[in-house]
This record gives C-alpha cells, sequence and structure tokens, in this order.
C-alpha cells in the first residue's frame, strides 16, 4: 500500500535537518494546501530557501516538484469525498463480502502502524499521564464513541479525565476551565467536522497541549494539536473504518497505564474499594 504524503514526512522528519523540519512542519500544519503552491510561496511560507522546499521534496521520495503536488491532488480530492461518491470494490467470486474487508481493515492496521514510531506513542502517552491538569477527550460524528471509550478506562487510572458530550455550546463553556497544564485528545476524520476545529482553536489559544488522532489526510486541527497521528481509515466501502483508529486508542491507553503502573494500581485499589 502506498504512503502518503504525511506518512512519508511521520516516518522521515528524524533525519530531515532544520530547514527541511521547518518545511514538513508547515506543510503539516497547513496540509495539503501549502504544497499546492508554488515553490516560491511555499518557502516563504515556511521561511527557508526555494532549494531546501526541493530538497525537500526529493527527501520523500518524489523526483520533481510537480509529482509531488500530483500526489497532494489525489489526496485532497480522496479528503472531500463523500459516502455516496465512494465506489464499492466487487467481492471476490465465492469468498463472500466479508473478505475484502477484512483485507482492507488488516492493511489498515498495518500500514497505520508502520508509520507510528515507539517514540511519537511515548511522547503522547507522557502528555497524557500528565496528572497536574485535566484531560478532555471528545469526537466528530462517527469517531466520538472512541473518544467515550478512551475516557472511560483513562478515568481509572488518572483523576480529573472529562468526556465533552452534547452540543458545541456545552463544550465551549469548558473552555472557561482549561489552561497550559491541561490536554485535549481530539478524533476528527474525513470530512473534517467544523465545529470541532473551531473548539480545537480555542483551546489552543488558551494554550491546551492538543493530541489529534486523525486520517491519513490530515484533519485541519494539526495545525494547532502538539502531537498528530494519523490512521488508517479508507475501506473498499461508502464508510471509512475507525478500527485502526480504535487500535491506536487501545495502544495509548496501554501506554499511559504502564507509566502510570503504581499510582494508577493505588488508584483501583482504592475505586474497587469504594465500589
Amino acid at each position: 500500500m502506498k504512503s502518503n504524503v504525511a506518512e512519508l514526512i511521520a516516518k522521515r522528519l528524524d533525519a530531515m535537518p532544520a530547514g527541511e523540519r521547518r518545511a514538513a512542519q508547515t506543510l503539516v500544519a497547513n496540509y495539503p494546501l501549502i504544497g499546492l503552491k508554488t515553490v516560491a510561496e511555499f518557502s516563504q511560507q515556511a521561511g527557508v530557501s526555494s532549494p531546501t522546499i526541493l530538497r525537500f521534496v526529493g527527501r520523500l521520495g518524489f523526483h520533481n516538484y510537480a509529482e509531488f503536488q500530483a500526489a497532494l491532488q489525489d489526496e485532497l480530492a480522496a479528503q472531500l469525498q463523500s459516502p455516496a461518491s465512494r465506489t464499492y470494490a466487487p467481492s471476490s467470486r465465492g469468498r463472500g463480502a466479508v473478505s475484502p474487508m477484512l483485507e482492507a481493515t488488516l492493511d489498515n492496521l498495518r500500514e497505520t502502524f508502520r508509520h507510528i514510531s515507539d517514540r511519537q506513542l511515548e511522547e503522547i502517552a507522557a502528555c497524557l499521564a500528565e496528572r497536574r491538569g485535566h484531560m478532555f477527550l471528545i469526537g466528530g460524528r462517527f469517531t466520538d464513541p472512541l473518544a467515550r471509550y478512551m475516557a472511560a478506562h483513562l478515568a481509572i487510572i488518572r483523576p480529573n479525565v472529562f468526556h465533552l458530550a452534547g452540543q458545541e455550546s456545552m463544550w465551549r463553556d469548558r473552555l472557561i476551565d482549561m489552561g497550559k497544564h491541561d490536554v485535549i485528545l481530539i478524533f476528527d476524520i474525513r470530512r473534517y467536522q467544523d465545529s470541532l476545529l473551531r473548539f480545537a482553536e480555542k483551546a489552543h489559544q488558551r494554550g491546551v497541549a492538543i493530541v489529534l488522532i486523525t486520517d491519513q489526510w490530515l484533519s485541519p486541527i494539526a495545525r494547532f494539536a502538539k502531537h498528530v497521528v494519523a490512521g488508517r481509515t479508507a475501506m473498499p466501502s461508502a464508510w471509512d473504518s475507525s478500527a485502526a483508529l480504535f487500535a491506536i486508542s487501545e495502544s495509548l491507553i496501554d501506554a499511559v497505564t504502564r507509566r502510570l503502573e503504581s499510582a494508577g494500581a493505588r488508584r483501583i485499589r482504592e475505586m474497587e474499594g469504594l465500589r
């Protein structure tokens, strides 16, 4: 399965010199639109030279800037697809409808974790395990159940974990209590939710650390996020899959649990006693 541009960046970011790293960070923060501008416009926004942009593009494996832009244009088209516009993959004869879906799900899981490093997961786990502040979790129309699932687990091992439910006005009211010691974990996949973007921007302005779990095309919330994890979601179906996002969630739950091992165990024992 071919990697997209965001995945190539995640895979090669640590090996990039400072100028190329700035180009990569600028692209992720304005994904994918800044990459569809001219080399001169991209370099000006990133604060690097045009040759640096071309070296960055070459490091990602593209032969030239036009090839790089063609890849981004394909991603943008995929990002904007609605369920009605997606095609169904025909089932293999005699194998039923389940087989291609299962194979696609397994491919999504493999590709997702091929592009996520242990270091990245540990850095996010450290952010989520910081108990000085509050943790808030929220998702979109189809991903909010993942936020609720994570919140239910993390509330057992650390204090001050809250799932933000209900209408947008209710989330925005919670902003008054958020500050620089707090963290928000947001799930957002195509077609990205404007209300989550507005909420993330306001939280970012208040100094809240944002962890974004998104798809391979990157939610625009990435421009405000301290950490971004992209999971593969595309399927041979009208619908995207959250299986890889669920696996990311469980990996983070496990990593935070291990990081808070002794404190979490005490909290569980006390909780069991109260029950």
